[in-house]
């Protein structure tokens, strides 16, 4: 009776491992264009509000990330509410309200954003070097009102 179990277990199992599978590929975050994605994300931010529990999951991942255009500050702070910034902070508002991100899964989202914004590395220093106007993949924030630089 044992044996019989275990297998019909594992048939269930087996029959339901593509449909798991298709699900976690079509819950994978995806990054594929910077200028469509920012002005989206940016939509976000202006568009989600998070409860006080959601804002803790994002301080936690973004307090643990340097802001890329000026690294004194954190992700979660930044030195202003830059494009890059904005685009920054409504993915994370994105991520948390509509796939249950908890803090560690929302700041290698975030990470991998940053890092395909500018696969080069940022300086850090945009804000304090004037760079600010510049756009993201040149190591800039992307501007800071509503149009955003992209060149």
């Amino acid at each position: 009776m044992k044996i019989i179990s275990k297998a019909i277990i594992l048939l269930i199992f087996v029959a339901f491992l593509p449909q798991v599978q298709a699900a976690r590929q079509e819950d994978e975050l995806k990054f594929t264009d910077v200028k469509k994605q920012t002005e989206e994300f940016i939509g976000y931010y202006t568009s989600i509000q998070l409860t006080g529990e959601q804002e803790k999951i994002k301080k936690d991942a973004l307090t643990a990330i340097p802001a890329p255009c000026c690294k004194e500050f954190t992700q979660y702070t930044c030195c202003c509410p830059c494009n890059q910034s904005k685009a920054i902070w409504g993915l994370s508002n994105h991520l948390i309200t509509t796939k249950n991100y908890d803090a560690a899964r929302l700041k290698e989202a975030v990470l991998k954003w940053i890092d395909f914004t500018h696969p080069n590395g940022y300086a850090g220093d945009s804000c304090s070097t004037g760079r600010c106007m510049q756009a993201v993949h040149k190591d800039g924030c992307g501007g800071m009102g509503k149009q955003v630089v992209y060149e």
